[in-house]
């Protein structure tokens, strides 16, 4: 059974063109949990907060996944994809050796509310062509759990009650288990991990226990609660939501045991790497 091993408190903080944000994991080079590199939740009702969004910026060598609760965002890249982001929808972005790329809101009111997630590539997937997946809110499969809430898949799979449900996102290096759980006031979810996966709980809604007895521990709102080393035969993680409910990201991959150097938007396995992420950008190389 898993346990909450380490507690990282969201920080407030902005990105883009001054959107403002909550960062857990990324916060600072210490504050990741291999292969995941950072998770930011926005959520505002105040288009001030949001509006001058994230204009053209660069990326090479991880994944993003944009997930959004509420709200409409626009995606264009150097590629002329364009792709609409609206409420429940995610775009799964693989950088590879560079993309360019926009996020801009398309309302001037409203609330805009979801989440960004960096997830590392491995040395040889870091110089692969970059690619993108818009997945409507339609794909995405959710599976009601008797008298407990609903999980939705984003990625990976849930094995419940002789039910094998899978998401839209399956057969990357990393594996990446991304489940959006919601928990009815006091219920209990014990939900199977992949053997050997580095596991992280989000709640943004409501608090939550983590774990069973007294290895139990509180995960307050907009926390992030790294979960303890797994066994390499499989293993568990027990929900318990407060008497107001959650609403909670259940996140895990394999992880790389790769070095991890980053520099802003780049993120390579060396300063050499770095340093050339750098100049392919500066001469116009970096999407060649």
């Amino acid at each position: 059974m898993r346990a909450l091993a380490q507690v990282i408190a969201g920080r407030d903080t902005s990105d883009g063109a001054g959107v403002k944000l909550r960062r857990s994991l990324g916060q600072s080079a210490t504050a990741r949990l291999d292969p995941f590199l950072m998770l930011d939740e926005f959520s505002s009702f105040d288009a001030k907060d949001y509006i001058a969004g994230f204009p053209n910026h660069p990326h090479r060598g991880f994944e993003t996944v944009t997930y959004m609760l509420d709200g409409h965002l626009l995606h264009e890249d150097h590629m002329g994809n364009r792709g609409d982001l609206r409420s429940g929808d995610v775009q799964w972005m693989t950088a590879g050796r560079g993309i360019i790329h926009s996020e801009m809101p398309q309302q001037l009111a409203g609330r805009m509310r979801g989440f960004q997630l960096w997830i590392n590539l491995p040395a040889n997937e870091k110089m692969k062509p970059a690619s993108y997946r818009d997945i409507p809110a339609a794909q995405i499969p959710s599976v009601h759990l008797e008298g407990i809430g609903q999980v939705k898949l984003i990625a990976g799979t849930l094995d419940w009650q002789g039910l094998h449900t899978a998401g839209p996102i399956n057969g990357m290096s990393t594996a990446p288990v991304y489940f959006d759980v919601h928990l009815l006031p006091h219920a209990v979810f014990k939900c199977p991990l992949p053997a050997g996966h580095q596991a992280f709980v989000y709640g943004y809604e409501g608090a939550a226990h983590v774990g069973q007895g007294h290895a139990a521990r509180s995960l307050p709102q907009h926390h992030a609660g790294i979960l303890s080393a797994g066994d390499p035969t499989g293993d568990t993680v027990t929900l318990t939501a407060s008497e107001a409910g959650a609403r909670l990201l259940l996140l895990a991959a394999r992880p790389l045991h790769e070095p991890v150097v980053q520099y802003g938007p780049f993120v390579m396995n060396t300063r050499e790497e770095i340093e050339q992420a750098v100049q392919d950008y500066q001469t116009g190389r970096l999407t060649a």
